[in-house]
């Protein structure tokens, strides 16, 4: 196994692995980008341009934004992940898709750490697509990565301790301050925060209160940055629906999502990303 990290690939140029390989090379590593389209490569270094600049315009950048994307190589191949010491998956939320994933990188790394950004799936489930599970391990950022401190380290049945101190090291490095979590349904993050959310949501379609004083009372009442509609609409009601119906499954009826959430991907109103969902944007 590796001891030591200076190549990082990632597979997945969307929102999460663009902020994942863009914080990793403004923290000095060179970095390989790998999603299955050349559009999709080009959207996620659009996404890190646009990141970049607006650190920079706010004096949050050490370098200029051109250096740090200069560090990035965007790909289409598999092979061109080879060389990288560590590499961190941050495609669907799907585990059949993510187990293909990692099928494919264990036939093409020898020693390297495989990391998954999964926020509620199995790592253990995910390991044992690979024929070397001791050095699968979960790396789950936080949205935006460029932005939040914490990254929740989860350690799988097989995860190595080498290579969980090595994922810790790594996260340190990029500026992150890290948690850890066994290999329990929603780690530690997602399964306080999807039934906290949903409950939000139900209050609101029960009529409790209006969207913004419900918000404005979890604010001020509990000291959070965003109350539960806010931050849904943040994340992606399509995430926290997926999110919520995984850990529902594992959980049971506590984690049951809400009626008005299901409503609204229905409708295809999934938050600020449509500009329209619990808010107009």
């Amino acid at each position: 196994m590796v001891r030591s990290i200076d190549r990082v690939g990632v597979v997945g140029a969307g929102t999460m692995g663009a902020g994942i390989a863009q914080v990793a090379a403004t923290a000095g590593y060179e970095v390989v980008v790998r999603d299955i389209e050349r559009s999709f490569v080009d959207d996620g270094f659009e996404r890190m341009t646009d990141s970049l600049t607006r650190l920079a315009d706010r004096d949050a950048l050490d370098e200029e934004p051109g250096t740090v994307l200069d560090r990035i190589e965007g790909t289409i191949e598999f092979d061109d992940l080879a060389d990288c010491d560590l590499v961190v998956e941050a495609v669907v939320e799907n585990l059949d898709v993510k187990r293909d994933v990692f099928a494919d990188l264990d036939d093409r790394l020898d020693d390297a750490v495989m990391a998954t950004n999964t926020s509620t799936l199995s790592i253990t489930s995910i390991a044992a697509a690979t024929d070397a599970p001791e050095r699968v391990v979960g790396l789950h950022f936080m949205n935006p990565v460029p932005i939040m401190e914490g990254v929740e380290v989860v350690v799988g049945e097989r995860t190595d301790a080498d290579v969980v101190a090595l994922a810790h090291e790594f996260s340190a490095d990029l500026g992150k301050t890290t948690w850890e979590s066994d290999d329990k349904p929603g780690f530690v993050v997602n399964r306080i925060l999807m039934p906290w959310l949903n409950e939000g949501i139900r209050a609101y379609d029960e009529g409790v209160a209006s969207r913004e004083d419900l918000d404005q009372g979890m604010k001020l009442g509990t000291n959070v940055p965003m109350g539960p509609l806010e931050l849904a609409d943040y994340i992606g009601l399509d995430v926290c629906l997926h999110a919520s119906e995984t850990l529902h499954e594992e959980l049971g009826d506590r984690y049951q999502p809400a009626y008005l959430l299901k409503r609204k991907v229905e409708a295809g109103d999934l938050g600020k990303k449509t500009g329209r969902g619990f808010y107009e944007y």
